[in-house]
């Protein structure tokens, strides 16, 4: 599978140039509503220690590149058009945002915490960047609410003993990747019975909030932290108890944005995520000091928080991995290392064969962990950096 990573976030908070600036592409940026109407997709990157060095060898990666020792795995990256409060209403772009949004893995919500922006995203000052937080997330749960009110009005239109609750939810939800297991094992979690007769409006929107975290887990890309303004509402912000579930990574769009331009036009030596860079072309005082602030930004957050927040997004909300196929006896027909593939959290060596190749998986007999070079059965949990050689009937 390709994960898709999707950023969200109101109008004119910088969402575009961090598309751009994780996608070097050109989607058009711009300081007032809208900007962006149509979703973007495009290609960005998450970093992995390459195994290669493990293994006295040079990788030679199919796709994506190699550069410091990481691996820079593609990854599937979606600008959603903007979204303003009431979007589950239908205001704004509404529908098409959601229904856009949902074809997301997981989300990276791209707030301005300099406050420059309102909640139509006008410019102003002052403003609370945990109204964007909690707007957002509002909008996602009563999303969900109204789905969920759908599949209990159709179980409590049926006759009762003729089917289960978590059967008629999950059916009705089943486009948010859910199924009746989980929706049983999150109703019991909060405590409630399997009978909404016994639940109130606040239950469900409990139970509608629960089952978004799950199945929308988010990151929140704390955007233009090179300002004073953001530098002291994250400090407030992230001391806030209310905010504790979700992960917050401080972000300069912006000065990744002119790190990766400027290497580009071959000003400087970057590798993306660093926390810091060379000077190699000839820059004027104004460049010059221009790229003092940054390097400054970069070394004191370690990096400009764009890949960050990426990786935060895959492999600690989704808790995915990102596992070499290998070679045992070091014989490669295709050049050392030439892929990697991030997998779903706890994937097994069958599903990495799967993910190879189903006819590879439909012959598995066994993989090799090619560090301890063991063999390893079906049911074997892999980890981030694994280096596995699947043994199949069917190579």
């Amino acid at each position: 599978m390709s994960y898709k990573i999707g950023l969200v976030g109101k109008p004119s908070v910088g969402k575009s140039t961090f598309f751009n600036a994780a996608t070097m592409g050109d989607v058009p940026e711009g300081a007032y509503p809208f900007t962006t109407i149509d979703p973007s997709l495009g290609e960005a990157y998450v970093r992995v220690d390459c195994a290669a060095p493990d293994f006295d060898e040079t990788c030679e990666p199919n796709t994506g590149y190699c550069r410091d020792d990481k691996r820079f795995v593609p990854v599937k990256l979606v600008d959603v058009a903007g979204l303003i409060p009431g979007a589950h209403e239908g205001k704004g772009l509404g529908n098409q945002f959601l229904t856009d949004l949902n074809e997301a893995d997981v989300l990276v919500h791209v707030v301005d915490f300099s406050g420059e922006t309102d909640m139509e995203g006008e410019p102003t000052e002052g403003h609370d960047p945990r109204d964007d937080i909690d707007f957002l997330e509002d909008e996602l749960d009563q999303w969900y609410l109204s789905i969920l009110e759908k599949g209990i009005e159709r179980f409590e239109t049926r006759h009762m003993a003729e089917t289960e609750l978590e059967v008629e939810l999950a059916e009705q939800m089943s486009a948010f990747g859910t199924n009746k297991d989980e929706i049983k094992q999150t109703i019991l979690s909060l405590g409630l019975e399997l009978d909404p007769a016994t639940w109130d409006e606040a239950d469900e929107l409990e139970l509608a909030r629960e089952i978004r975290k799950r199945t929308k887990p988010m990151v929140v890309a704390a955007n233009k932290m090179d300002t004073p303004e953001a530098r002291a509402n994250y400090e407030e912000i992230t001391s806030d108890p209310d905010y504790d579930h979700l992960t917050i990574v401080p972000c300069s769009a912006h000065a990744e944005k002119a790190l990766k331009t400027a290497e580009e036009n071959g000003v400087v030596e970057y590798t993306p995520g660093a926390s810091d860079f060379e000077i190699t072309g000839d820059v004027s005082d104004e460049q010059a000091a221009g790229l003092d602030q940054i390097r400054e930004f970069v070394a004191e957050f370690d990096g400009s928080g764009v890949q960050r927040a990426l990786e935060a997004a895959l492999f600690e909300e989704l808790d995915a991995v990102a596992v070499f196929p290998g070679s045992a006896n070091g014989n490669w027909t295709n050049g050392p290392f030439p892929d990697c593939f991030v997998l779903p959290a706890n994937a097994t060596a069958e599903d990495f064969a799967y993910h190879l190749h189903s006819d590879i998986g439909d012959g598995f007999l066994h993989a090799i962990d090619c560090r301890t070079e063991r063999q390893i059965g079906a049911d074997t949990e892999l980890e981030t950096g694994d280096v596995v050689e699947v043994i199949s009937t069917n190579q």
